[in-house]
C-alpha cells in the first residue's frame, strides 16, 4: 500500500511505463514516459496488459486513465498492434475517464479517445499532426475522432495537423471537463468516483449498447439495447434498485455488482 491525495492505494499492477493502482473500486491507470517519447512496442504491450487487469479485476468498478505528455508514435508500419492496443482500452467494460495534461498527440489523443470522458488541465494541448508527416491517424484517429465531435470538426483537426489548446478541446467536445493542471487527477476520480458505487452490470451494459449501436444502423442498435435491457433483469442489482426506488426513493439503492 502507498499513499497518493490522502487515499490508500493499493499498486495491483506495476511496468515500467504503466502502472495499474487501486482506491476504492477506482483503478487508475498510470502512463509515465520521458518528455515527447513514443509509445513504443513495450508501452503498447504494458497499456493492453493494464487493460485486461482492470477488465478481468471485480472489485474495480470504474477506471482513471491518467496520461502526462504522450507525444507522436512514429510507428505507421506497426499501427496493427497499436490499434489493438488502444482497442483494450476502449473495450474496459467499465467507465473510463482519461485525465490529461501537457500534450496529447497523435497516439496521445487517440488513447484519449478510448475513454469515456477526458477531463484536460488547462496547459494540455491535443491534436493529430500525422498529415504533417505525409501520413493518416492510425490508431483510432480517422474513426474515433469524428464519432465524438462530428466529421467537421474532426476533419480540421486531421486535414491540418493542428493543436488543440484546451478550452477550444472543450468548446467542440474533444474534452469534457478543463481544470487547472494541477487539479486534473483528482477532478477525474471525482468524475468517475460516482460512477464506482453504481450498478456494475448496467453500467457494463449501458457502456455495450452505446458504443456497439454507434457501429451499426439505428434497427440494430435498437435490438442490442432491448437485448441489454432484458438481460439485466436477471441481475440481483437490477432486483436492489427497482426494491429501493419503490421503498425510498431515486438514488439510494446500495448495489453489489451482481
Amino acid at each position: 500500500m502507498t499513499k497518493r491525495g490522502g487515499l490508500d492505494v493499493e499498486v495491483a499492477g506495476l511496468g515500467e511505463f504503466v502502472r495499474v493502482e487501486v482506491a476504492d473500486g477506482i483503478a487508475t491507470i498510470r502512463l509515465d514516459r520521458p518528455k515527447m517519447n513514443a509509445l513504443n512496442a513495450q508501452v503498447q504491450t504494458e497499456i493492453a496488459a493494464a487493460a485486461a487487469e482492470v477488465t478481468a479485476d471485480g472489485a474495480i468498478r470504474a477506471v482513471i486513465q491518467e496520461m502526462s505528455g504522450l507525444g507522436y508514435p512514429e510507428m505507421a508500419e506497426r499501427s496493427a498492434r497499436l490499434q489493438a492496443a488502444f482497442t483494450a482500452v476502449a473495450d474496459i467494460p467499465k467507465p473510463v475517464v482519461a485525465a490529461v495534461t501537457g500534450y496529447a498527440l497523435g497516439g496521445g489523443l487517440e488513447l484519449a479517445l478510448c475513454a469515456d470522458f477526458r477531463v484536460l488541465g488547462e496547459g494540455a494541448q491535443v491534436g493529430q499532426p500525422e498529415i504533417l508527416l505525409g501520413v493518416i491517424p492510425g490508431a483510432g484517429g480517422t474513426q474515433r475522432l469524428p464519432r465524438l465531435i462530428g466529421p467537421a470538426k474532426a476533419k480540421d483537426l486531421i486535414f491540418t495537423g493542428r493543436f488543440v489548446a484546451a478550452a477550444e478541446a472543450l468548446a467542440i467536445g474533444l474534452a469534457d471537463k478543463v481544470v487547472p493542471d494541477a487539479e486534473v487527477y483528482r477532478a477525474a476520480r471525482d468524475l468517475i468516483a460516482r460512477y464506482a458505487t453504481g450498478p456494475a452490470l448496467a453500467l457494463r451494459a449501458a457502456k455495450q449498447a452505446v458504443n456497439k449501436g454507434l457501429e451499426v444502423d439505428l434497427a440494430t442498435g435498437l435490438e442490442i439495447e432491448r437485448l441489454q435491457f432484458a438481460a439485466l433483469f436477471a441481475t440481483e442489482d437490477q432486483e436492489t434498485g427497482m426494491r429501493s426506488f419503490v421503498e425510498n426513493g431515486p438514488g439510494k439503492a446500495t448495489f453489489q455488482g451482481r
